[in-house]
């Protein structure tokens, strides 16, 4: 199986330095994109394909996504699985020990075949519907400050989504034990982005069913939905 290192931080920084033959993903361009609402959308399937092939992920790739700790490296772990693409894993810049390369890399492309998954995420809908489902667990991802509704330096409204749980992704190892054993569980942060964090690090802790909402607060605090806060 061939290794294709993947770098998730903007261009300027991969331009500057990046691990040898590391493709690039731009995180406004290649991992966000129409499919949905919210600040960071999910790429279309077309557009995912496109971006993968020219990246040179095929059926026998396995993907190791970094980044500097902003969450991208878990949005490209979770859109390859989304896709159909389990061989991914993540790891964080300042653990290469090794060179790096200035300037951009020829990367030879390869042919990325998307099969989007249908069970792995959830939507506004189904969780205005299921507010009161003590099945259904919600996470979410965002800082504790923003999860009371203290502060908001992004979204029009602060407050959370009523019901949910905070789990801030820079904590996302904490896991409960009451939290593993959730019938259901479905992550969501600002924008659909940093909620991959912990969805990483609960399918690590054994929980591959967890699923996320893309749209996150960006799309539920614009839709006009009920809102907690405290």
């Amino acid at each position: 199986m061939e290794t294709r290192f993947v770098d998730c931080r903007d261009r300027d920084a991969y331009l500057a330095g990046h691990l040898p033959g590391a493709a690039h993903a731009d995180p406004e361009r290649d991992l966000t994109g129409t499919d949905g609402g919210g600040r960071h959308p999910l790429p279309t399937a077309a557009a995912f394909t496109a971006w993968a092939s020219a990246a040179g992920i095929g059926p026998a790739t396995l993907v190791v996504a970094y980044d500097a700790g902003t969450g991208w490296t878990a949005r490209l772990w979770w859109l390859l699985r989304h896709f159909g693409h389990d061989a991914a894993a993540v790891i964080e810049l300042d653990c290469w020990r090794g060179p790096l390369r200035t300037g951009a890399e020829e990367v030879a492309p390869a042919e990325f075949v998307a099969r989007p998954r249908t069970d792995d995420t959830a939507g506004a809908e189904e969780l205005l519907a299921r507010l009161d489902d003590p099945r259904l667990v919600l996470l979410d991802a965002r800082a504790p400050e923003r999860y009371r509704g203290e502060v908001e330096p992004l979204d029009r409204i602060a407050g959370r989504i009523p019901g949910a749980r905070n789990l801030p992704f820079q904590h996302a190892s904490e896991l409960s034990s009451d939290l593993l054993d959730a019938d259901e569980l479905v992550v969501y942060c600002g924008s659909g982005v940093t909620a991959c964090v912990d969805v990483l690090a609960l399918t690590l802790a054994g929980r591959d069913d967890v699923r996320l909402y893309p749209g996150s607060w960006s799309e539920w605090s614009e839709l006009g939905h009920p809102v907690e806060r405290g």
